[in-house]
């Protein structure tokens, strides 16, 4: 596991925007973008582990997906499909987050499934950007599930049942994909996400951070004069729209707890976003989703969300083998 200052650097909260986020905003974009989106690079390297290169038209530049493949796959035939499960990584994170951080290949749940680990950009937040209403790239949510998920439905051996899971900023990422586009997904999980956009103190929080990083308002515009943009991208408002699919929803205290380190002090990261869990599975519960909820005394770190990964399979797995 990464130390803790290397933890902290995958958090959600916009301390990490203000130090960082000046070198990833929406003009970073430089690349021509071809005709469709393609695959330009595949790297084979430990078994099972498949490392793709895309060149998105809706990012306007190339995105690393990588591919934990089930027994079987490398001979697959042309109407061979596996269920898959998308895990999406936090702030800072990539493609290699969850091969990094966890034990997700040595897991023998998943033999038999395609774990897809894209790519989601250092702040990405699994959005197309408003950028003050031009749009454009980045289109993370365009590439994800559209682009990325027709080349490996069509050439990978991913199948059309589909559940999705993430950390942090990806466990916001999950719900809101799943909300968004109702009948992609069976299921969703969510590890210490942001998953309250306009909760009130959230709100001061991201207004306060586009004092010193402005280019963030290209994500949804300001909570206040474009909240309605940012209510189409907020699980707490699409709750209803989850009402179809089992959802997991977990979140530490913030307090350090039985996987932390000797040492380790408070974390305010986590004791935040465990407000917006509690928030978000109060009204889940009220309009009538199945949400199963684990709120744990646990800090903002690698070893918890790869427990709840573990807590959380028996829901995935269940949606994904359902007969639906």
């Amino acid at each position: 596991m990464r130390s803790r200052g290397g933890r902290r650097t995958v958090s959600i909260l916009l301390a990490a925007l203000l130090a960082l986020g000046a070198t990833v905003g929406p003009g970073s974009v430089a690349l021509a973008a071809p005709a469709r989106a393609h695959v330009v690079d595949e790297q084979r390297g430990r078994p099972r582990v498949v490392d793709l290169t895309i060149h998105s038209p809706a990012l306007g530049k190339t995105a690393k997906v990588r591919l934990l493949t089930p027994d079987g796959w490398e001979r697959r035939g042309p109407r061979d499909r596996w269920p898959a499960l998308y895990l999406l990584h936090g702030l800072g994170g990539s493609h290699e987050t969850w091969t990094r951080d966890s034990d997700v290949e040595r897991l023998a749940e998943l033999r038999d499934v395609l774990v897809v680990m894209p790519e989601g950009g250092f702040a990405g937040y699994y959005t197309n950007w408003w950028n003050a209403g031009a749009y454009g790239p980045p289109a993370w949510e365009t590439f994800h599930l559209t682009e990325m998920r027709r080349i490996l439905e069509r050439d990978y051996g991913a199948g059309t049942r589909r559940v999705v899971a993430g950390l942090s900023m990806g466990g916001y990422g999950a719900l809101v994909y799943a909300a968004r586009h109702p009948g992609l997904f069976r299921a969703a999980a969510s590890y210490s996400g942001p998953v309250h956009l306009l909760h009130p103190e959230h709100v001061r929080r991201w207004r306060e951070a586009f004092k010193e990083a402005p280019e963030y308002r290209g994500l949804w515009g300001d909570p206040v004069a474009q909240r309605a943009i940012w209510g189409r991208h907020d699980p707490y408002a699409l709750a209803r729209r989850l009402q179809p699919v089992p959802v997991f929803l977990s979140c530490g205290d913030g307090r350090p707890g039985p996987l932390d380190e000797a040492g380790a002090k408070p974390d305010e990261i986590e004791a935040f976003d465990n407000v917006l869990n509690r928030s978000l599975a109060k009204r889940l519960e009220r309009v009538g989703v199945r949400v199963t909820t684990d709120l744990y005394r646990g800090t903002h770190s690698p070893a918890y969300w790869e427990r709840e990964l573990h807590r959380s399979l028996p829901l995935l797995l269940s949606a994904l083998r359902s007969a639906r």
